[in-house]
This record gives structure tokens, C-alpha cells and sequence, in this order.
């Protein structure tokens, strides 16, 4: 985690209002401009291909307009961020279902020293904004993560972010879709990059937007996204998890082979030798989970400590140029 220093406060200047699109229109014209209402005038719209006016609109109402390379969300973000001068990026769908409003007090924490700062929706959210299953279903993937990863980020799917360029290139994120919010969040809480949560506001998508989410397909790739993303983070879960079920079930086979044995005198030595090597791999596994989890433990520690010699290092030169100066006058 890195030690915060606070400043005044980060000017609309120094911000880049990052906007993936996909087929918006109904809804980019109003974001892009609520935003220069507010005195973001730096608006970056990185567009999927869409066949609509979503382009059209956007460079009408002043934004700049890239098209992605590639495709999905977490593809157009890697991209964009190249095309980004300044050194904070407040990041929000073009779906008008965040307010820009609250821009400035996303961006707050970022002058108190903060690097990531991630908008809660569910603390000022309308009725009618997020339907009972996508909430639900929400919640549990947020529980899960807090239990995986052991960090508490609230909302880790919201897409109203604002972080430091300096912090997003320091991730490794690889994601092409919709687990890009999923792999920030899981990426912030590895690195120790410095995160916080704020309230903000949450509003129905307008009726003549369509949404390109589908609530079971892509809640079950970001739930897997989130086991598969444990490997590094937190391998004692992953492995262990692994190989608990390996005993689990070589333990019930095993007991399968015993009864059969004990109750009808019949032998299934294949089975046996099945429900051995199933319990064999999972305390296999159980080891690895513990032996990788000292290592990532480490790593940090070490990564923890190079980052305190850097900024003390950093901080000695400062003071020794400032003597120089003095001298020199």
C-alpha cells in the first residue's frame, strides 16, 4: 500500500473521462455533456464498432472518438488508456445510468492520495435501477470476492471508477469483456494499490436503451473469473479448494470399495486404486496451496519493501536538490 499524500484538490485538467460505448445512442449525448456541465471537458469515447450514431453523437457533443481494435469492454479500457495524456482517468458507461454529478466526489480521494476509487451503487440506488436477480446476484458475487480475496471493495462490479494512470499501468489485466471491473478489483487487492469505496448515485437505464448484459451468462463467467483469478492472489484457496475435493471424493469412493467389502465380501481393486490417488492428489494440492500462499506472502512483503526504498529514495533526492538550489542562490 502506498503512503498517501494530500493535495488540494484534482483539477477537471488533469482528467480523463473514459466512456466505453456499444450501440448508446439513445443515451451518449446526454452523458458526454452532463460531464461538460460539470467541467470535464477531456472526454475520451472508446466505441465497439457500434452500428448505431453512437460515434456520430459523441464527436457532436465534443468528446473524442476512438474505435477499438479489438472488442469488449476490458479490451477497449487496455487500449484506450494509451491515448490518455494526463495522469487520472474517471472511468464510466455510456448508458446514462450513473450520475456526473458525482465526478467530483469520485475523484476526491484521489487528491487525498488514493490511487483507485470505486462508486458504490447499492448505497443511493433507485427501485427500479437493478432488477431483484441482477441484485442478488450482485451481492453474492461482492461476498465472494471479500471471501476469496479478502478485501471489502462493496460494489466490485460498478463500472463508475476514477483511478491513477500510474496505479492502472502497474496491473496485469488481460480481460477482453465484462470481468474487466471483476479483474480491477482482484488486481487492486493483489498489488496492494490503494483503494477506496464512495457513495454514488444509481439510475434505471432509460427505456429506449438496451442493455448488452445477460444476468446468468455473464454472472457465471465473472464467478469463474474470480475463482480462476484466486491462483495468484489467494492460492491457498485455489489449490485447496481443489484439494479438499479430491479427498472428498477419494474418501468417498474409498468408502464405497469398503462397504462393498465388508457387506457383500466383493473386491474393486480399480476403484481402490481410484480413490487412492484421489486422496493422494488432494493432500498434493492442499501442500501446494500452503507452500504457494508463503511465496505470494513473500513476494508482497519484498515488493512492499522495494516500494518504501523507491519513495524514501525518491524523497532523499528531492531534499538534496532543494539544498543545491538553496546553495546556488
Amino acid at each position: 500500500m502506498s503512503e498517501r499524500t494530500r493535495d488540494a484538490e484534482v483539477s477537471p485538467d488533469d482528467v480523463c473521462v473514459l466512456i466505453p460505448t456499444l450501440e448508446e445512442e439513445a443515451t451518449i449525448g446526454d452523458v458526454v455533456d452532463g460531464f461538460y456541465e460539470e467541467g470535464y471537458t477531456n472526454v475520451l469515447v472508446v466505441d465497439g464498432d457500434s452500428e448505431d450514431r453512437t460515434r456520430e453523437i459523441a464527436r457532436e457533443r465534443g468528446a473524442r472518438v476512438l474505435v477499438q481494435s479489438g472488442s469488449g469492454k476490458g479490451q477497449a479500457v487496455r487500449e484506450a488508456i494509451e491515448y490518455v495524456d494526463v495522469p487520472y482517468v474517471l472511468m464510466v458507461d455510456g448508458d446514462g445510468t450513473y450520475d456526473p454529478a458525482d465526478a467530483d466526489r469520485m475523484l476526491e480521494p484521489l487528491a487525498a492520495g488514493y490511487e483507485h476509487v470505486i462508486g458504490n451503487r447499492f448505497a443511493n440506488m433507485e427501485d427500479d435501477a437493478m432488477r431483484a436477480l441482477n441484485g442478488f446476484g450482485n451481492r453474492m458475487i461482492n461476498r465472494a470476492f471479500r471471501f476469496i480475496h479478502r478485501a471489502e471493495y462493496d460494489d466490485i462490479l460498478s463500472g463508475y471508477r476514477a483511478f491513477t494512470v500510474d496505479s492502472f499501468e502497474r496491473l496485469s489485466l488481460d480481460s477482453d469483456g465484462f470481468t474487466i471491473e471483476t479483474e480491477l478489483a482482484v488486481e487492486c487487492a493483489k498489488h496492494g494499490v490503494d483503494t477506496t469505496v464512495v457513495p454514488v448515485r444509481y439510475s434505471a437505464r432509460p427505456e429506449e436503451s438496451e442493455t448488452n448484459l445477460h444476468p446468468l451468462r455473464d454472472g457465471g463467467t465473472i464467478v469463474l473469473a474470480l475463482y480462476s483469478l484466486a491462483k495468484t492472489s489467494n492460492p491457498l484457496f485455489y489449490f485447496g479448494s481443489l484439494g479438499v475435493l479430491g479427498v472428498l471424493l477419494g474418501s468417498l469412493v474409498a468408502l464405497y470399495v469398503l462397504l462393498e467389502w465388508v457387506w457383500y465380501s466383493t473386491s474393486h481393486e480399480v476403484l481402490a486404486m481410484v480413490a487412492a490417488a484421489g486422496i493422494i492428489l488432494g493432500v498434493q494440492l492442499l501442500m501446494f496451496g500452503v507452500l504457494s500462499d508463503m511465496i505470494v506472502a513473500l513476494h508482497r512483503e519484498q515488493r512492499q519493501r522495494l516500494e518504501r526504498m523507491v519513495r524514501e529514495a525518491s524523497a532523499d533526492g528531492d531534499g538534496n536538490r532543494d539544498g543545491d538550489a538553496a546553495g546556488d542562490e
